[in-house]
């Protein structure tokens, strides 16, 4: 079943590590085999990584874009984790990520950013509360 994505005018993805951008009308793109595929909102920048929860996020995306399931990416991500659960107290956050980092082990690394995309959400909005 192929996957669709329905895209605005001039929304940008990446696509097996190619940036590539909608025309100036929307558009729909059927992918009919596995590709890593990252929607623009869902790309962060490295200056926006700012937080654990956002640096861990930002590693686990260099990992899935770049298709590296061992090695320096997996280090770094795993890293990130570790950072991230030392400052974690919230038993829901730990369990979230344990979630990701059993996603992450098992080279699912799309469902691994999701779980850790939902984190930040999370966190974001509780540092916004406290403000």
């Amino acid at each position: 079943m192929p996957l669709k994505l329905s895209l605005k005018p001039g929304e940008t993805f990446i696509l097996n590590g190619a940036v590539v951008r909608n025309g100036d009308r929307r558009g729909v793109l059927l992918l009919e085999n596995q590709a890593r595929i990252l929607r623009e909102k869902d790309i962060m920048q490295p200056e926006e990584a700012t937080t654990p929860a956002r640096r861990c996020y930002f590693a686990i995306m260099q990992m899935y874009l770049s298709g590296e399931k061992e090695g320096p990416s997996y280090d770094r991500a795993m890293r990130a984790m570790a950072d991230l659960l030392a400052v974690t107290q919230m038993p829901s956050d730990r369990e979230l990520l344990a979630e990701m980092s059993e996603l992450i082990a098992a080279g699912n690394l799309y469902k691994g950013l999701t779980k850790c995309r939902k984190f930040v959400r999370n966190n974001d909005a509780l540092k916004l509360e406290a403000s």
